[in-house]
């Protein structure tokens, strides 16, 4: 007998789940994402679910709260000047009323550094400058997500 089928001859068969056994469920990571500019929503939002992750969209700060009570995200992609709620708002809400600390991404056109000091202050775990590479979010995701 050659050797490739003798070792072959030694492997064990493999083992055949049920036709009824369900799929093995994957945890798809939840994304909100809270901006009013509707082109880098959708340019943000196909980008994330290319990498796999359920995207949530709110389109001011006021429905980006209503949507995090909602849907309990494992992430936000914060916009910092929006209607209704600013980002800062809203991220100063989140870290007073939930007790577990929601990871938060801040995306601003803001060049001040003093906006940049109080988001941190705030507890941001991230603050990215418009405009971004795409990629430069998705590391920051992927990074805050592991």
């Amino acid at each position: 007998m050659p050797p490739s089928a003798k070792s072959k001859s030694k492997q064990p068969a493999p083992a055949e789940k049920p036709a009824d056994a369900p799929p093995k469920e994957v945890k798809q990571h939840r994304i909100l994402l809270v901006d009013d500019d509707q082109e880098i929503v959708e340019s943000m939002r196909l980008a994330l679910q290319a990498k796999g992750y359920q995207v949530l969209v709110a389109r001011d700060g006021n429905q980006g709260l209503v949507l995090c009570e909602k849907e309990d995200p494992d992430l936000v992609i914060l916009d910092m000047m929006m209607p209704k709620r600013s980002g800062f708002l809203v991220l100063e809400k989140l870290r007073r009323t939930r007790p577990v600390p929601l990871r938060v991404v801040m995306i601003t056109a803001n060049e001040g550094s003093r906006h940049k000091a109080y988001a941190e202050m705030l507890g941001v775990d991230d603050y990215i400058r418009k405009p971004f590479a795409m990629d430069r979010l998705i590391d920051s995701v992927e990074r805050l997500l592991r």
